[in-house]
């Protein structure tokens, strides 16, 4: 176990995330193909239920117990740092508890509010069974993110990411596994599969965890431990304030925003059944939205939690000593990072949106559509989730309520105003959804810009001079891997082919585009010329 820098941690994070990503986009190959797409709709169901619940334990309180014994290690109250992880402990202890009982009780209702009274495609006590074996995953797995959160904030990164693919790989196995017994082995209901699935995500969790017990163990004089008889000037009450104070914006800010994914799935499905379409072709295009080709977007969204991940440690430390400027630049350096990375891959996955899902699921009538444009909305809500992070260590709790909700609420309201529309002037109306959110995020980000420019003096020169000097490297990229797709997509049409043709369209942009960022110097500007070069060396690739 070793600390990490910001760039490093960051670096680091995101690989395994990409890692755990990429495995995630695989694993619904196989699994796809044992549940169909309905068992698709069914595993939809149970994760987005599952996503609201658990983010109230986990999208705040772990981030909460990140700032805090950051803070209070940043300030040498070791003791005071030790005691915020066991007070976090047995609060998360009695709220997980309470919410797995809530989600278990309550499971069939939860299921009415999917599909209301419709009565083709999957029943009521479908959904009730895949809800209920989901919510397990409640009592161990708000456990294990204070624990991964208690990591971060003293910069141990690399082994809060490790659990992380332990976790990945044994709910994958058990995912593929346990759904091909029941479904092709024993020839269980779909359901029934689809539940010993969802099911793996808690068993996961309790391999992880044990791995991060076992590690800080055996790394315990790593971590600055307090003396024996040490006691800090700062009661419980103050510690569990400051919980509070920290994670009810981003759990506030999670419950809204998965509320309205669960709204936004409802209306998606009802809206298109509105529109004329059947049952079954609306439950499909909602969880090819919500699931499926979400999956094929994850390595996308892997840079922005690595970044989430890093950046709470460090921002926290130049605000306990008032080091604004850096602020700035970690702020500047942060969305950069993202831009830099996760726009040319949101480009590659539209260009070759066929070809990927055909790998993925095979034939989709919708599947490749929604995919063209999904990664550049999933990489739109990335930037914004890492604005959230960031107001979040600056405590700028109010921006957060306030742009949130403004930009959820313009969200909800132009759903189905949109999807009509599209749907009247000959686009698909389920983009109409996608540019809502595109709207609304949009909304969200200004309130975040302005109001950081307005209170903190922020300055977004750099993030402008990040923004222009990659508009070449792009459209180099793009307009090569546009012509090869042209070219290959004519000759290989067998899946086997289709991913050949991504692997050389992949590998030619990816050069293409580091050796124009590399050249115009845009590398350094986000990584650091330092950190650039050792990599580089390491490569043996520069002396």
């Amino acid at each position: 176990m070793k600390k990490n820098s910001f760039v490093e941690g960051t670096i680091l994070a995101s690989f395994s995330l990409i890692f755990i990503k990429f495995l995630g986009a695989i694993y619904v190959i196989p699994f796809y193909d044992i549940v169909g797409e309905l068992g698709g709709a069914l595993y939809s169901y149970a994760y987005t239920v599952y996503s609201l619940i658990i983010n109230i334990c986990t999208a705040g309180i772990p981030l909460a117990v990140s700032k805090i014994v950051s803070e209070y290690n940043t300030l040498e109250m070791y003791e005071a740092k030790e005691r915020t992880l066991k007070i976090c402990n047995k609060f998360i202890i009695v709220l997980s508890s309470i919410l797995f009982l809530f989600v278990f009780i309550f499971a069939g209702n939860i299921a009415h509010l999917f599909i209301g009274n419709s009565t083709d495609g999957n029943s009521i006590a479908d959904i009730e069974l895949v809800i209920r074996s989901i919510s397990f995953c409640l009592l161990i797995v708000p456990l294990l993110a204070v624990k991964k959160g208690y990591l971060q904030g003293q910069k141990f990164i690399s082994v809060s990411t490790n659990s992380q693919i332990i976790e990945q790989v044994v709910r994958i196995a058990i995912i593929l596994v346990g759904s091909y017994l029941a479904i092709r082995v024993y020839q269980l209901k779909t359901s029934i599969g689809v539940a010993i699935a969802v099911f793996g995500a808690f068993i996961a969790g309790v391999a992880a965890y044990i791995y991060l017990e076992v590690k800080i163990k055996k790394n315990i004089k790593k971590f600055n431990m307090p003396k024996k008889d040490e006691k800090d000037p700062v009661s419980n009450k103050t510690i569990f304030k400051k919980i509070l104070m920290f994670s009810l914006p981003l759990i506030i800010v999670s419950i809204t925003t998965d509320i309205y994914n669960m709204t936004d799935l409802s209306l998606v499905i009802r809206g298109l059944h509105y529109i004329g379409y059947s049952g079954v072709e609306a439950e499909t295009i909602g969880s090819v939205m919500a699931t499926w080709a979400s999956k094929i977007c994850l390595i996308v969204n892997a840079v922005a939690t690595g970044l989430g991940i890093s950046l709470i440690p460090y921002m926290v430390s130049s605000l306990v000593k008032k080091d604004y400027k850096t602020i700035n630049n970690q702020f500047i350096k942060s969305l950069g990072i993202i831009i830099v990375i996760g726009l040319p891959m949101s480009i590659g996955i539209s260009i070759l949106s066929n070809e990927l899902y055909t790998i993925f699921y095979g034939y989709s009538e919708y599947g490749n559509i929604i995919l063209k444009i999904l990664p550049f909305s999933i990489l739109y809500t990335n930037l914004n989730f890492v604005v959230n992070m960031i107001l979040q260590s600056l405590n700028k709790f109010k921006t957060i309520y306030l742009s949130t909700t403004l930009g959820l609420l313009l969200n909800a309201i132009l759903d189905i105003p949109l999807m009509l529309l599209c749907n009247k002037v000959g686009i698909y109306p389920y983009y109409g959804a996608i540019f809502a959110t595109l709207i609304g995020t949009t909304l969200s980000l200004t309130i975040s810009f302005v109001t950081l420019k307005k209170e903190m003096k922020f300055e977004y020169k750099g993030l402008l001079k990040i923004i222009g000097k990659c508009f070449l490297p792009l459209l180099c990229m793009t307009i090569i891997v546009y012509l090869m797709h042209l070219y290959l997509k004519n000759i290989f049409i067998s899946r086997i082919s289709m991913l050949i043709t991504c692997l050389l369209c992949a590998l030619v942009g990816a050069f293409i585009y580091f050796v124009i960022t590399y050249k115009n110097k845009l590398l350094y500007d986000c990584f650091g010329e330092s950190y650039i070069n050792n990599i580089l060396k390491k490569l043996r690739i520069k002396k």
